[in-house]
């Protein structure tokens, strides 16, 4: 998805810890079978440190995911004025989606749950609204529209969309590195679907 990364990266130390152990937990027992009060237990903090952290547990699974918003709209402000808007979004969607090798298992267990557990869909959705609200901005200001306009709209709903594909098939499969299915997801969408006209 999407800097931060679509998926975010840890915070402090106590917060990772919380995080590893609510993703063990999650991908063991169910994300619908534990509760906040176990996770904390599991991560050897208090509940009331545990929401001190996270204000539910479906941010937990999330993780950092201001730092992750905000980082996409400091890559996107950072591009190059020359460049063309398309062009500077997806490159922003691969650069924050690049996580080095030990971060990748990690990463694999999160999105697989953001985007396979039917009990964070609405949560995800709310999540995915901050990241169409900066491509959004981006886009306007780049061609003198309104955040809230079609092309803004359709270019923050398409690039999504297709960052969303590519995780999905990178969590089908162990070979092939995430930005690369990145890089090809927004080369069928920048060209519009060209591998469909041979």
């Amino acid at each position: 998805m999407t800097e931060t990364r679509t998926a975010p990266a840890a915070g402090p130390p106590g917060r990772a810890r919380v995080e590893r152990a609510a993703l063990d937990l999650f991908r063991t027992r169910g994300f619908v079978n534990v509760t906040s009060d176990e996770v904390a237990d599991s991560a050897g903090i208090s509940r009331r440190t545990f929401f001190r952290y996270f204000p539910t547990k479906a941010d937990a699974v999330w993780g950092d995911f201001t730092t992750h918003v905000a980082r996409l709209e400091e890559l996107l402000s950072a591009a190059d004025p020359a460049q063309p808007v398309l062009t500077s979004v997806c490159a922003a969607y691969v650069d924050v989606n690049d996580y080095p090798d030990g971060e990748l298992p990690l990463l694999r267990e999160r999105m697989r749950l953001i985007l396979t557990e039917p009990a964070l869909l609405a949560h995800s959705q709310v999540r995915f609204a901050e990241i169409d609200r900066v491509v959004a901005e981006h886009v306007a200001a780049r061609t003198g529209g309104s955040p809230t306009g079609l092309l803004p709209r359709l270019v923050a709903a398409g690039t999504r969309a297709a960052a969303t594909t590519a995780f999905e098939t990178w969590l089908g499969e162990e070979g092939t590195p995430l930005t690369e299915h990145l890089h090809l997801a927004f080369a069928e969408l920048s060209g519009g679907f060209p591998s469909l006209r041979r």
